[in-house]
């Protein structure tokens, strides 16, 4: 009568398991082991693949859901009617502009010239890097329109910004008429004139 002894196989080694796994391919003396990927990270891959087809039929096939570009033009036409200051824009090409005289919107304009204009212009207007406020010379043109167009769209190739992305109309009206306020006073050390001659307004 045979008998038969059970023996345990002998565990593998660290060296012997990597052996095992090895693939046969190398780059450069660089080998791979045949690792299986975590579960977690599997199941993670299936359900991003899953989301994308979904994605893709109820935007692109089926067209269900609203693409950024229209939940951008949604959100502007929201803040419009919350936040209608914000959108207001200048009427530049109205014939009829004209500086205010207000009181209350010159003191505006004034401190807002003080902030964002007195490094270019001075504090009394008599030019900087920018041009001489107070005489009667014109660069772009002698007009309220005109200085509200300068000063809304900037002056770009002059290192002057367009204030419009700054300022609120209504600043811009008030630190324009600031400006014009400024023509015909007589600041410190006023800076040659620049640009063509015309009458004071």
């Amino acid at each position: 009568m045979s008998t038969h002894q059970n023996r345990e196989t002998p565990a593998m080694t660290d060296g012997q398991e990597e052996d095992a796994l090895l693939l046969d391919h190398d780059a450069d003396g660089i080998t791979e082991l045949d690792n299986k990927l975590p579960r977690w990270w599997l199941y993670l891959f299936y359900i991003t693949i899953v989301y994308s087809i979904v994605y893709m039929v109820y935007f692109h096939v089926l067209g269900l859901g609203a693409l950024s570009g229209e939940q951008y033009e949604r959100e502007i036409e929201t803040a419009k009617v919350r936040y209608p200051a914000a959108f207001q824009t200048l009427d530049l090409d109205s014939g009829e502009l004209q500086p205010i005289t207000d009181p209350e919107v010159l003191a505006r304009g004034k401190e807002l010239f003080a902030v964002n204009c007195l490094a270019c212009h001075l504090a009394d207007g008599g030019g900087l890097i920018g041009p001489n406020l107070c005489d009667d010379y014109f660069i772009h043109g002698p007009t309220y329109a005109d200085a509200l167009r300068i000063v809304n769209n900037g002056v770009l190739e002059k290192g002057m910004i367009a204030w419009k992305t700054m300022m609120p109309p209504k600043d811009i009206e008030a630190v324009t008429s600031f400006t014009f306020s400024l023509i015909g006073t007589t600041p410190a050390s006023p800076k040659e004139p620049q640009g063509e001659p015309h009458a004071a307004n």
